[in-house]
């Protein structure tokens, strides 16, 4: 008899919820067009931002090419190496005053995808540019259920001085529409989670579903039943295991939502996470099952607003990181700032071994995938937007070779990657910001 195939479109339909599949050998017509088709998986892209810079002493490894050392903050990525770019060398000219004065933490937000020079205004008559995020999703969003995602750590604000007279939606968002439009972010895990697997036209069923406590798989049982006859013993393993994840984001969301009603000191929204490393790992996990299902295949995170004074009482830092990074090469500031880069590393690390370990058939989701991390200033005492901490993580569907520290002359245009990362999305840009032309040695 014909096998039959899976719609790769399928969603699971519930009480005012939708839980789209991941991948499964069901969708493919045959194990020899499947293998064929390998070649072909959807690309994702996320670009994640950190503020305040770092000690790039210590996140530069020794040695080049293929032959380098970890450096003591990125040594937590060590196990992915193959995985991994760290570039050096790379320039965001318009994160530079260029003879607007101070402000070079909202501009090294604003900047950081657009590449563009931020009007220097705390009213409504912002403009920047917009995001490389957002112009891909412009030209491929239509072929998912989300265009993008666009998720962060702090709730930021657009109204209002926020950095020396730039407008508080310069610090608070990497993602622009459009030059005059910044993309809210989502800190919220459950208001993340919803716009996900959540149904915005039946607001009343997903509130009746939270307040009883009950998961959407308890409203998926009949379609789970209906296609069962169509999945092999590996696939009815793959979605065991994909239900498993998804169950366990959702626990930890509702914990989220039954703890403090707010974290002190950062008037953080009702269920956010008391411990910082479990809202930043559960915002990665909403990520990766957005990636899995291809929910969307563009997002941005930031870690944190630009300028951020959070603390770190999880890695014994109780000073605010923006006071710290003003160190003067004071060796006790400089040594909590590095706790802090390797925190937030480890958290990074996390997220790719996951993406690492989701198997696409023949490729893991993070092959298929290019995830940037880095920031706009690359040391905070100087406030300098050349040489970036910047690292690309994913094998972009193939067309990326990884396990390389590629070091660019300086004043390289961080833009130019945007243009090579843009072309691997099949939505090809002639220019962003100061670019110019593709960045070379990614393959």
């Amino acid at each position: 008899m014909r096998r039959r195939i899976l719609d790769r479109r399928t969603v699971l339909r519930g009480l005012g919820c939708g839980v789209s599949l991941p991948f499964l050998e069901a969708m493919l017509p045959s194990r020899a067009v499947a293998a064929a088709l390998a070649e072909t998986r959807p690309v994702r892209m996320a670009c994640l931002f950190f503020a305040n810079g770092a000690i790039m002493d210590k996140w530069r490894p020794t040695g080049e090419g293929a032959d380098f050392q970890f450096s003591p903050t990125l040594e937590p990525l060590a196990e992915l190496k193959n995985n991994l770019l760290i570039l050096e060398g790379l320039t965001q000219h318009h994160a530079r005053a260029n003879g607007d004065g101070p402000g070079d933490h909202a501009r090294n937000a604003s900047a950081y995808l657009t590449g563009a020079q931020p009007r220097k205004t705390s009213g409504a008559d912002i403009s920047v540019g917009q995001s490389i995020d957002q112009a891909v999703a412009e030209r491929i969003g239509s072929q998912t259920r989300l265009p993008s995602l666009e998720l962060g750590v702090d709730r930021g604000r657009n109204a209002g001085n926020c950095d020396s007279g730039y407008s508080c939606a310069y610090s608070s968002n990497i993602s622009w529409k459009s030059a005059t439009t910044p993309c809210a972010k989502e800190a919220n895990p459950r208001s993340a989670f919803e716009r996900i697997f959540g149904n915005p036209e039946q607001a009343a069923n997903n509130e009746r579903r939270r307040r009883n406590r009950a998961s959407i798989l308890d409203f998926v049982g009949e379609d789970t039943k209906r296609i069962q006859p169509s999945l092999s013993g590996a696939d009815r393993q793959k979605l065991d295991e994909y239900f498993t994840s998804l169950r366990d984001v959702e626990q930890r969301v509702a914990r989220a939502m039954e703890g403090p009603k707010e974290v002190p000191e950062l008037a953080l929204p009702e269920g956010i996470p008391a411990e910082l490393s479990e809202h930043i790992n559960l915002m990665f996990d909403i990520l990766t099952l957005a990636f899995q299902t291809d929910s969307t295949r563009v997002a941005s995170f930031m870690l944190a607003d630009a300028g951020s004074n959070r603390t770190y009482p999880e890695v014994e830092v109780r000073d605010g990181h923006h006071e710290l990074s003003h160190h003067q090469n004071d060796a006790e500031k400089m040594e909590k700032i590095s706790r802090i880069d390797r925190y937030l590393i480890e958290r990074f690390a996390r997220f790719l071994k996951n993406l690492h370990s989701i198997d696409e058939g023949g490729r893991s989701l993070l092959d298929n995938s290019m995830i940037l991390y880095g920031s706009a200033i690359s040391d905070g005492n100087r406030h300098n937007h050349d040489d970036l901490p910047i690292l690309l993580a994913g094998g972009g569907g193939g067309t990326i070779r990884g396990g390389r520290y590629v070091k660019y002359e300086n004043e390289t245009p961080l833009n130019n990657l945007y243009l090579s990362m843009a072309q691997r999305m099949g939505a090809p840009l002639d220019s962003i910001g100061d670019s110019k032309g593709l960045l070379t040695q990614l393959d």
